[in-house]
């Protein structure tokens, strides 16, 4: 029996695997190690694959699994939301790069029906480069995401249209409307059996299914789901992605869709690395290697040419210099689908088999350099504003209405967007602290402005944006921003104009505490480290393990990760507890224990019972430090005790 397939398979994985691992050492993007494999893989180099229309089909899959995870992330609600820029953006976006392309194909001496349909091919992006990106970062719900991924949506629509156009840009006269009718109401069809089944078939499905506790089922029901829909829309003419996606939507309002996103991602991780594969075994170098000048040189064109465009179109839509840079970057490349019209413009004789191998070399050399691209947006967004740029292009087209913000003093300051961010305002706004919060969301500052927080809207990393938040007389700063580089910088911006400012930062690894330390943070919560020991916790309540012990091993588990780290001074010298790991200092209320109000620090023998000592006591506005024994206790004091953990517990578990 010939395992052909099985053999291409450990060929992928082996070079993808070795490419993959030298790349991540010198963080290069692992999409380009999927291409790069591809390519010496592929019929232009090694030729060792056998079995290139099954690494396609494994590769579609590939597709129809990001798209149905895209589609989870995502709601209905949300995808309403940005309907605006679904249809206007990406109609601005398809228009234009499509007319501005058709010109400069007129150069390569190209009739106006073939440079009209070249036109289209590079007017659509790679959905499944872009929101692969995007997912690993993070940001498919940031402002330039949503943008992002409304356009993308439009080109996968319109494939379609476009599609069923093609055979009148090759002389062909048919019904053509008639075929548009159809579509239409096919799509307005599969629009509504989506809604239906968002609002109410999949939430109770999956409810009953879950109900069963069968892992293997409830993966099952999703694959089931995500598959049908995608070959839906397959029968009826759309592409399976887009089918895909739709699927994903369907499941999104249910409570169980993070729960099947988890499931999937293994599936969409190793698929989705067939398609990249699959795309740099198209590559002909024998062409690229014989015209290189003109190769890289449309590249070079299509990638200006997109990034104009789509930054025009954000900075329609309202979006700031930086925001305009980053969407504009994010759109530069050709997109996968583009493959699928190229084929049927062959078909019908449009593009000439030499413009077919200039234009898949131009989409695949434009992909490899995406990610590059989308890591560089932001700092070369920075760099362009040190440069003289009218106001209206730096702020957009719909500023926010720039808040009265009264002048604060020992007040709090949270940076971040994210929700843990959210949360912490909502925290200081019920206990009454002063607070600003410096969001670079435009509409989540916009929507929190509204309802009456003190919200500004820019990029900690500006100077302007920390001093309108008084950063100078802040008392705490919490930077929660998910990206280290950011962060970083941030808290190395808060320390140099505040010296006394107690800076709380959060990071996604351990591996970043120090760098922030280096920085000026004064203690780092690693998120993924932090969620562990709380998971921990709830395991040692639920065996009934005595609280005194879980705090006690809960301590000891920080002090041997990241223990060394935990505090430090304004002056980045240690503390008392970073010089003794096995004692904390705790702050009590004394009017929330019986044992303090009234009674002197020699009656409640606190050393002698505990082995605690009282350290400090704060009395309105005064600290009074070391008191003697004699020290008389007041309801409204907050008392500052030393100790070991274990001792701590105990004193709160027994009072």
């Amino acid at each position: 029996m010939e395992l052909v397939i099985l053999k291409d398979i450990v060929i992928i994985f082996a070079f993808a695997t070795a490419v993959n691992y030298l790349f991540t050492k010198i963080r290069i993007p692992t999409i380009i190690g999927y291409l790069l494999t591809g390519i010496v893989a592929g019929p232009s180099l090694l030729g060792i694959i056998q079995s290139p229309h099954e690494i396609e089909f494994m590769a579609e899959i590939g597709i129809i699994l990001l798209m149905f995870t895209i589609g989870l992330e995502f709601s209905l609600n949300h995808l309403i939301k940005i309907r605006n820029i679904v249809f206007f953006g990406g109609f601005i976006q398809l228009v234009f790069t499509a007319g501005l392309t058709a010109l400069f194909a007129r150069m390569y001496h190209m009739s106006w029906g073939a440079a009209t349909f070249i036109g289209f091919l590079t007017a659509l992006s790679s959905t499944a480069l872009v929101l692969k990106i995007l997912q690993e970062r993070g940001e498919l719900t940031s402002n330039y995401g949503r943008t992002v991924v409304g356009i993308l949506i439009f080109q996968d629509i319109i494939l379609i249209p476009l599609i069923l156009l093609t055979p009148m840009l090759g002389g062909q006269t048919a019904d053509i409307g008639a075929k548009l009718l159809g579509m239409g109401s096919k799509t307005l069809f599969i629009m509504a059996l989506v809604y239906v089944g968002n609002r109410w078939i999949m939430p109770r499905v999956l409810h009953l299914i879950a109900l069963t506790k069968n892992q293997e089922l409830f993966l099952m029901s999703i694959l089931l789901v995500c598959l049908s829909v995608a070959l839906l829309t397959s029968e009826m003419g759309m592409s399976l992605a887009f089918g895909a996606f739709l699927g994903g939507l369907m499941i999104s309002r249910s409570e169980y869709s993070q729960d099947a996103f988890s499931h999937l991602i293994p599936f969409k991780d190793t698929f989705t690395s067939f398609f990249f594969v699959s795309i740099g075994m198209l590559l002909d170098l024998s062409f690229v290697g014989n015209n290189i000048v003109l190769v890289l040189a449309t590249v070079l064109l299509v990638i200006a040419i997109k990034t104009f465009v789509a930054s025009g179109t954000a900075f329609v839509l309202g979006h700031t210099f930086r925001g305009t840079i980053v969407v504009g970057f994010a759109m530069a490349q050709i997109g996968e689908f583009s493959f699928i019209l190229a084929k049927t413009g062959q078909t019908y004789q449009i593009l000439t088999d030499y413009y077919y191998q200039l234009f898949l070399a131009v989409t695949i050399v434009s992909m490899a350099a995406s990610p590059f691209l989308i890591m560089i947006a932001k700092p070369m967004a920075n760099l362009l504003l040190k440069f003289p740029i009218p106001e209206i292009w730096i702020k957009g087209l719909f500023p926010l209405k720039e808040i009265e913000v009264p002048e604060m003093q020992n007040h709090i300051v949270l940076i971040g967007k994210d929700s843990r961010s959210l949360n912490l305002s909502r925290m200081a706004s019920r206990m009454k602290l002063p607070y600003i919060s410096i969001v670079f969301d435009p509409a989540s500052a916009r929507m929190r402005q509204l309802k009456g927080e003190n919200v500004i809207y820019g990029d900690a990393m500006n100077d302007p944006i920390l001093h309108k938040a008084y950063i100078e007389t802040a008392e705490i700063v919490v930077v929660s921003i998910g990206d280290a580089i950011t962060a970083l910088g941030v808290v190395e911006k808060v320390r140099a104009m505040n010296k006394h400012a107690y800076i709380i930062a959060r990071s996604k690894h351990v591996s970043d505490i120090e760098d922030l330390y280096e920085m000026g943070a004064n203690q780092v919560i690693p998120e993924e480290f932090e969620t562990a020991i709380e998971l921990f916790e709830r395991i040692l309540k639920k065996l009934l393990i005595p609280k005194s012990e879980i705090e006690a091993a809960v301590s000891r588990i920080r002090d041997d990760n990241y223990g060394i780290f935990r505090e430090k001074d304004e002056n980045n010298t240690f503390t008392l507890t970073d010089e003794i790991p096995d004692v904390e200092i705790v702050v009590l209320k004394a009017a929330n224990y019986n044992l303090f109000p009234g009674k002197s620090l020699k009656e409640i023998h606190l050393r002698k019972q505990f082995g605690l000592t009282v350290v400090a006591v704060k009395r309105k506005d005064t600290i009074i430090e070391n008191p003697g024994s004699g020290f008389i206790f007041e309801s409204d004091d907050l008392v500052y005790i030393l100790g070991k953990p274990e001792k701590i517990a105990e004193l709160t578990e027994t009072l």
